[in-house]
């Protein structure tokens, strides 16, 4: 039965979707089967995988939450894409927007994408959420769907505010609807190692979260190469393969397998 990572925090530009794509992507070159799902209506993670145009794909996230709604019978495989480099995508686009509204007057609202997952839960080995940068009925739909959680953050003040801000929410959807989520840990992104201030942070990171949160040993290095794979629709392993970047995700694959 799959493993389902929420990957998100409350702040954007942190290197989210990058890590949703290339996490994936990694885990599939290692054998596992993996489907990422874009719960975001800018639908970064469909365009960063090789998804021109969203808006005229006709099945999407939205669509399989509307069947949910609406209590439709449907193949869940339907509408999944299977990129090149071995991961399957759940496409989303401007569509889901709508899905917010129709999910807000739901008894069970928060769970419908729970029931999805479960459907294809046999499917995969590991199933990867990737999330906008608020705390929408989406995002609280994908918390509760998730059995655990990895946040990236970038070395920068506010973004270990963003961090701040995702505990709670965290302890809230604990207490109301999915006590067994687990914090997998934090992932320190776009990182630049000669800066100060990157050191600064970092450091307060690691002390004011490193005793109860594991943070991931290996950072992910800022890079113009890496920031060009979203153009391109490939991974950092396509892209750049003996590049930092790459190293680095291949690290993350590995200490995320290691906690399966």
């Amino acid at each position: 039965m799959g493993k389902t990572i929420f990957i998100g925090v409350r702040k954007g530009g942190v290197g989210k979707t990058m890590t949703v794509a290339n996490l994936g992507i990694g885990l599939a070159r290692e054998g596992k089967k993996t489907l990422v799902i874009d719960t975001d209506s800018q639908f970064s993670l469909t365009v960063s995988l090789g998804v021109r145009e969203p808006d005229k794909l006709p099945f999407t996230l939205s669509t399989v939450m509307s069947n949910i709604i609406n209590e439709r019978h449907f193949d869940p495989t339907e509408g999944l894409i299977h990129h090149s480099e071995g991961v399957d995508l759940l496409p989303a686009n401007s569509s889901l927007t709508g899905i917010e509204l129709a999910l807000a007057p739901l008894i069970g609202r928060e769970t419908v994408l729970r029931q999805y997952v479960e459907m294809v839960r046999p499917l995969y080995d590991f199933i990867l959420i990737d999330t906008p940068p608020t705390l929408d009925l989406l995002t609280v739909n994908a918390l509760a769907a998730a059995d655990s959680i990895i946040i990236p953050i970038a070395p920068k003040f506010l973004d270990a505010k963003g961090l701040e801000l995702l505990l709670r929410s965290i302890a809230q959807i604990r207490r109301q609807i999915n006590p067994n989520l687990l914090i997998e840990g934090i992932l320190l992104t776009m990182v630049e190692r000669r800066a100060n201030h990157t050191r600064e942070v970092i450091e307060l990171v690691e002390n004011a979260y490193g005793g109860n949160i594991q943070i991931f040993a290996d950072y992910i290095p800022r890079s113009v190469r890496a920031a060009e794979t979203s153009a391109r629709g490939v991974s950092i392993f396509a892209h750049e393969p003996n590049g930092k970047v790459a190293a680095a995700y291949q690290s993350l694959v590995g200490e995320v397998l290691r906690c399966a």
